[in-house]
């Protein structure tokens, strides 16, 4: 069971393209400044099963996943049993946000196998000092976008060449 605050689908504001966003309750690093301080406490959340969730994101074929909160890796082995249906069920992409590094990710156990089965993972901890509006997909200019395969298979972290298509950039 995991303890979720929220499910929110169709958005396009956590990754790229449609997505479908599991908000998940419990973060121990609260970042002064974070745009979810709701989440939290770990109880705020209300349980829901792999399978619950499982039924939301599968009922749209075509919007990739992306896990955030909270933090996914406070909940790491039900995150990681979620990753695995996901990737058993789709070939859905996920991205992943926390406010760990992926240098200290991959030295936890628990941690790392949720890692294994991301796409993206968009690391450190909010820096309201460093907030930066024209990012893509971060808050602060010290969080990274992550290509997760490509820095396991190297050891050491990969940034996700993210580059949004001509017409987005015209966009206001």
């Amino acid at each position: 069971m995991l303890s979720i605050i929220d499910i929110i689908e169709d958005t396009m504001v956590d990754g790229p393209g449609l997505r479908t966003s599991v908000y998940c309750a419990g973060c121990p690093n609260a970042c002064p400044g974070c745009h979810n301080p709701q989440t939290w406490d770990i109880n705020a959340g209300h349980e829901m099963s792999t399978q619950e969730i499982m039924d939301i994101i599968m009922a749209d074929p075509f919007a990739n996943v992306t896990f955030s909160g909270g933090d996914p890796m406070y909940q790491a082995e039900g995150f990681t049993e979620l990753a695995r249906e996901i990737r058993r069920q789709s070939d859905k992409t996920i991205w992943c946000f926390t406010g760990y590094t992926f240098e200290t990710l991959v030295r936890m156990p628990r941690q790392r196998a949720l890692l294994e089965e991301i796409d993206v993972l968009v690391d450190g901890r909010y820096e309201q000092s460093l907030r930066d509006n024209d990012l893509c997909f971060r808050g602060s200019s010290n969080q990274r976008l992550i290509d997760v395969k490509k820095s396991l298979e190297a050891g050491t972290a990969v940034l996700y060449d993210y580059r949004p298509m001509a017409w987005q950039s015209t966009i206001n």
